[in-house]
């Protein structure tokens, strides 16, 4: 006999996939106030780039993602893939594999990045909130320590 489908549960799955592509749509557009509305106001951001985390107002300002996006010319792509969600009543979390692609500014070609990434949610006033974002990229341990950013799936 089948178990019966806790549909709370799928529907919070449902919503935070729904979630996760919102961010998605808003990394394409380039908008970053999109983005930081997903966040709730303890958020705490370990990302690629330096410092080793950002925390709080300092994520939810959208001055720094807004000027990240001003080094690209043209379009964003951004994708997740591989996403596996596990949503209990108040907290979730999700992780997958991460595709950033991009024409730097003054460069004759874009570039492609896979990443990691997790994502933790909490639910606030019945609405899911990020609250811990983290990517990574792994690097090679030959001693060189150098990003391995020619890692594909």
């Amino acid at each position: 006999m089948n178990a019966p489908v806790d549909t709370a549960v799928s529907q919070d799955e449902a919503r935070i996939r729904e979630l996760l592509a919102e961010q998605e749509s808003a990394m394409r557009a380039k908008d970053p106030e999109r983005l930081v509305a997903q966040y709730a106001p303890e958020i705490v951001r370990c990302d690629l780039a330096p410092p080793l985390r950002t925390a709080g107002a300092e994520v939810l300002d959208p001055r720094g993602m807004r000027e990240w996006f001003a080094t690209f010319d043209g379009p964003l792509e951004f994708d997740i893939t591989d996403l596996s969600v596990a949503a209990g009543a108040e907290v979730a979390y999700c992780h997958g594999l991460y595709r950033l692609s991009a024409k730097p500014q003054g460069e004759p070609e874009k570039f492609e990045l896979w990443f990691r990434g997790t994502v933790c949610l909490r639910k606030i006033d019945g609405a899911w909130k990020i609250t811990h974002e983290h990517t990574s990229t792994p690097f090679y341990m030959d001693g060189s320590f150098r990003a391995a950013v020619d890692l594909k799936p």
